[in-house]
């Protein structure tokens, strides 16, 4: 099983949608490996968002992000981070697809309420930085047979 790395923003948490998005995630079949809450500073969201540290925008960025805590959430499944990008939607909330995460519940491409991990290296590097080995748990649900056929949980 792959895992991905979620971080409900502060847009989520100041809107209260953290529940309604956490149960699509469960609902598709997706587990919680690790969830917590925390504070982001501005040390670790220049590592995460180095990509974007020299654009305009990034002061931008910065205070959306240290608005609040946020909910950093390790999901596992069946090619998770190409599902939870599906799920998610486009990057800005008016372009995003009316069923996805973003095309119900945002209206904006900085305030999108989620980030999802873009690819499995990604994934891999970003649970490195926001979870302690031991913060994340392998673990099967009893329904995983209902969620997946024998053949997919056998490849």
């Amino acid at each position: 099983m792959e895992k991905t790395l979620v971080i409900f923003k502060p847009s989520a948490i100041q809107r209260g949608l953290v529940g309604n998005i956490l149960t699509r995630f469960q609902q598709k079949g997706l587990v919680i490996a690790g969830i917590k809450m925390m504070q982001l500073d501005e040390t670790i969201l220049r590592e995460h968002y180095s990509h974007l540290v020299e654009k305009s925008f990034f002061p931008l960025v910065l205070d959306s992000m240290m608005a609040s805590p946020v909910i950093v959430l390790c999901l596992e499944g069946k090619d998770a981070v190409n599902v939870v990008r599906l799920m998610t939607g486009a990057t800005n909330g008016r372009e995003a697809m009316p069923g996805t995460i973003r095309g119900d519940f945002a209206s904006s491409n900085q305030e999108n309420i989620i980030h999802a991990s873009s690819s499995v290296e990604d994934a891999q590097a970003e649970m490195a930085r926001f979870f302690k080995p031991e913060e994340l748990f392998d673990w099967e649900p009893v329904n995983t047979s209902f969620i997946y056929s024998k053949l997919e949980l056998e490849n």
